[in-house]
């Protein structure tokens, strides 16, 4: 996991999925179904630039970076704030995900059966140097490595980005990234408890559900025209 980790404790190895050729195929016509499914209908989350065709890293920050210089150029003052998960592949709750993918994306009959027993029964261990460590069965996450992997995580986080636009607070995501951000004008410091309130619902949500911020990556930026330089350095912490 990190390079300052003793290399003989297997505890200190991070488990990847080595999935056999066919079962690669398999998967990857799979995914080929469900993201039709998903975008006929129009259930991917529209601000979120992970895994998904004609979005990436770059056009995330194209989105952030125009919305806040278009507020910048009106004289607004913009409070970004960027949070990260912690190992948020390896945390996601089969039930709920299929829950998810029953009630929220409308997966019944063979299909459904299908992804439940893709999750079901899944066994990892790890060896290294002709060492194994004892087999466990998977209860939580997605298989990493996997094309089918990053797309269920993404339908995992559907319900956040309705609880932040019930804020009205702005956002993006890539994947286990979330970028939120409030534009106001100096004089409006009251539109902060908003944005206070939004993160405290997300950090509500994501213990139900089974997802930790990652709070040493937690980071909040103060953004605003060269006019308001004295303004932003009494609002900076």
């Amino acid at each position: 996991k990190k390079p300052n980790l003793d290399p003989d404790i297997l505890a200190n190895y991070r488990p990847i999925s080595n999935l056999p050729f066919i079962s690669k195929v398999l998967e990857k016509v799979v995914v080929k179904q469900l993201y039709r499914h998903l975008q006929d209908n129009s259930l991917f989350e529209k601000f979120q630039s992970g895994y998904r065709a004609y979005h990436s890293t770059e056009t995330a920050l194209v989105k952030v970076t125009n919305d806040l210089l278009l507020a910048a150029d009106a004289g607004l003052v913009s409070i970004l704030v960027l949070r990260d998960l912690s190992a948020a592949f390896d945390t996601i709750d089969h039930n709920i995900l299929l829950q998810r993918l029953e009630c929220e994306v409308g997966i019944r009959g063979k299909a459904f059966c299908w992804f439940k027993s893709y999750l079901s029964n899944r066994y990892q261990f790890v060896h290294v140097n002709q060492q194994s460590s004892p087999c466990s069965q998977v209860s939580y996450g997605v298989p990493q490595g996997s094309v089918l992997g990053p797309i269920l995580f993404l339908l995992y986080m559907l319900p956040l980005g309705n609880i932040i636009r019930s804020h009205d607070i702005n956002f993006h995501c890539y994947a286990d990234d979330t970028q939120l951000y409030l534009s106001m004008k100096p004089d409006q410091t009251n539109q902060i408890d908003r944005l206070s309130d939004c993160i405290r619902e997300i950090k509500t949500w994501m213990t139900t559900n089974y997802l930790r911020l990652n709070p040493g990556k937690t980071e909040v930026i103060i953004l605003g025209p060269h006019k308001l330089s004295v303004y932003l350095n009494r609002l900076s912490p």
